[in-house]
């Protein structure tokens, strides 16, 4: 079978959905490649780079539909597009099943099959395909980017010659995959950065990547990321008055906002409303990622850039991927190719469409003549934070009584402890000759003495491994030490060696850790 890309038609639309390294592992499928001519430039990609891939080359749209049996685009196709498709072949690209009721039809009564990228399930066998994170990873960098481009100030603080510069401080609102990466950007800068999400269980991934999550004063039962395939779900209004509220809190704080609260199948979510916006600093930067469906901000205008009248900057662009043509090119190739593995089980270039795998079916919207859209739950759980126990705060009377407690199981263990060496030592002085106590005694002492001094060391300063090795050699050098004087010059020379070998391994032990923390030091 042969797979073929045609050059996209939708105005300003720069990528492809098949590139040259993509094209070289399709083919180890058994797939042919075929590539409209044009399609790959805007990304970068030349018409002689594809044919040095084996890729044909085919000079018109029209040409390409009727001679390849795969279509793998990035664009939802237009009614066009979909009359060009037959019950042979096989349609792969974004599709949007819930607002195109009339490209589904047109899909079924050609008897096509169509698989909706955007419809992959969220499980972690289907990560790989995850067209919709792939674009929203590069899309949440972008609007860093973007905002700092229309943001007249630095976003890390400095301290200068010239007085003092506080760094910008940036909202996140949604902590999606757009949302984690606007904030791992933005974090990057040097930006302080806030981040806010109606998951609360997404606070642990928000923190770790240096953003402070914003929590609210509103008891509501947590969502439950898998039973909502890993998106968020709609909130009851009671907490949307009190989000908003929040909103409006830190709307004079926030140098820039960037927006990416998005519900599968709907219009987002209104959650930047005009006084708001009439709240931010002259200056102030919105970015909204969901312009394309409405857009989270009440002013935000689809695909363009405006000034408010209060000087701030609202941007709603709809094509970030776009925009980094190549990369998202790249990305979107690579989670083609996945898709069309899980379709050729045996590696041949035959497809299997196989609707009892979840992914599969999942994503498909038409399938021989009917429309298989909304797809049934996934077998398996969605991707979703596991949820931490809840833990209960002590009160200062119950510390105190645990610590008492504590230290009470300590102090009894020792005296144990204690109480049993003595025995052990009076039971060896009564039956050993004092030649073997005198010897004995030192081992004891030296096994003690280097435990303590070694052992204690912090690890900062050198490897868990290294203390343990390091307290052991300890023992040996302070043992041959108190050996050493003796009249005997066998034990002598011993003693010596083992002073002499156990210094080795020791400052050899120091020298090895310094040079391994050397390796982590910046130069």
């Amino acid at each position: 079978m042969k797979i073929g890309t045609p050059k996209e038609i939708f105005e300003g639309e720069a990528r492809v959905a098949m590139t040259p390294a993509s094209a070289l592992q399709l083919q180890k499928l058994g797939y042919d490649c075929a590539i409209e001519s044009g399609a790959g430039v805007a990304a970068g990609f030349s018409d002689a780079t594809y044919e040095e891939a084996g890729v044909e080359v085919i000079k018109t749209a029209a040409a390409l539909w009727k001679e390849v049996d795969i279509i793998a685009k990035v664009r939802q196709p237009n009614e066009t597009e979909l009359k060009r498709l037959n019950g042979d072949k096989t349609l792969i690209s974004f599709f949007n099943p819930a607002g195109n009721e009339e490209g589904m039809e047109l899909a079924k009564s050609k008897g096509a099959n169509v698989i909706a990228m955007e419809m992959v399930p969220r499980i972690s066998r289907a990560q790989k395909m995850d067209a919709l994170s792939s674009m929203a990873n590069i899309a949440g960098y972008r609007a860093v980017i973007e905002a700092g481009n229309n943001f007249g100030r630095f976003f890390t603080g400095q301290i200068t010659a010239a007085g003092k510069v506080p760094p910008a401080k940036v909202l996140v609102v949604g902590a999606g995959v757009a949302g984690l990466a606007a904030i791992g950007t933005s974090t990057s800068l040097g930006a302080i950065t806030l981040a806010f999400d109606v998951r609360p269980e997404v606070a642990e991934q928000v923190e770790s990547m240096g953003a402070e999550f914003v929590y609210l004063d509103f008891e509501e039962e947590q969502q439950d990321g898998a039973a909502t395939g890993g998106y968020a779900s709609v909130s009851s209004p009671e907490f949307r008055e009190a989000q908003l509220a929040k909103f409006r809190e830190l709307a004079p704080e926030v140098d820039i906002v960037i927006t990416t609260a998005l519900i599968p199948n709907r219009e987002a979510p209104e959650l930047w409303t005009e006084d708001m916006v009439a709240a931010m600093k002259p200056g102030s930067v919105i970015v909204d990622l969901a312009a394309e469906k409405g857009g989270n901000c009440k002013l935000t205008v689809a695909d363009e850039k405006i000034v408010t009248d209060n000087g701030v900057t609202i941007i709603g662009y709809t094509d970030f991927p776009s925009r980094m043509a190549a990369q998202a090119s790249t990305l979107y190739a690579t989670n083609i190719r996945h898709m069309m593995t899980d379709l050729t089980p045996e590696k041949d270039g035959q497809i299997v469409h196989d609707m009892e795998d979840d992914v599969i079916r999942g994503a498909t919207v038409t399938h021989q003549g009917e429309i298989t859209f909304p797809p049934p739950p996934p077998k398996v759980a969605a991707i979703a934070a596991q949820k931490k126990p809840e833990v209960k705060e002590l009160t200062p009377e119950e510390k105190r009584a645990q610590e008492v407690a504590e230290f009470k199981a300590q102090t009894k263990q020792q005296v144990t402890l204690l109480a049993v060496g003595a025995v052990v030592m009076l039971g060896v002085g009564l039956v050993a000759p004092a030649s073997f106590m005198q010897h004995f005694i030192v081992f004891v002492l030296a096994v003690f003495v280097g435990f303590q001094v070694i052992w204690n060391v912090s690890h900062s300063l050198h490897t868990p491994l290294m203390a343990v090795t390091n307290a052991i050699s300890s023992i040996i050098i302070l043992g041959a030490l108190m050996q050493i004087g003796s009249g005997s010059f066998l034990v002598i020379l011993l003693a010596a060696s083992s002073v002499f070998m156990a210094g080795i391994n020791i400052f050899g032990g120091f020298l090895v850790t310094r040079r391994m923390l050397a390796m982590f030091q910046k130069s």
